[in-house]
């Protein structure tokens, strides 16, 4: 038998995956940050803009802060590994544009990290936001149908350059 709080986890975590895999839910605060509303989010989230590697079209998507080590760099997480859309643009054009908070449309470079590296943020992660991480990782692996044993995470880096509303420096 299992007790309620198992229960009650599990499918918090199906709730939770069905959120994650469900497109217009994932996508509703691109909508806010596009209107200027990213403060609504405070500095947990950050509006990451890029290039599609193969239509070279605008992408958006909002994505969490797992580590804020300095003022111009920024530490996110594919929580979908190496296969996610936005992960597999960056690796092919870093150049990217961030909103996070009441900062909008700044530019930055977004570099992969190495495997060590994302370890050891995860790790500084888990020691400042346990109880999200525990959600968060069962949450995460119900929707992706794996345990998580690494996630891949890129480090944003603000360039001080000015961009257009084209999106041209």
């Amino acid at each position: 038998m299992t007790d309620g709080r198992s229960t009650m986890a599990g499918i918090a975590a199906r709730i939770g995956a069905r959120g994650l895999t469900t497109r217009w839910l994932v996508r509703a605060p691109i909508g806010l940050y596009r209107a200027g509303l990213g403060f609504l989010f405070g500095s947990r989230l950050i509006m990451l803009e890029h290039r599609g590697r193969t239509s070279g079209r605008r992408r958006y998507v909002v994505l969490e802060v797992v580590d804020h080590p300095s003022p111009d760099v920024y530490v996110i997480v594919s929580g979908f590994g190496a296969r996610a859309q936005w992960y597999r643009n960056v690796l092919a054009e870093p150049r990217v544009r961030v909103s996070i908070g009441f900062r909008r449309q700044l530019a930055a470079t977004a570099v992969p990290m190495t495997p060590e590296e994302s370890s050891a943020a995860l790790r500084r992660y888990i020691e400042v936001h346990p109880k999200a991480w525990a959600k968060l990782r069962e949450t995460i692996e119900v929707a992706v149908g794996a345990p998580v044993t690494e996630l891949p995470m890129v480090r944003v880096r603000l360039t001080g350059e000015r961009t257009t509303a084209s999106g041209r420096r």
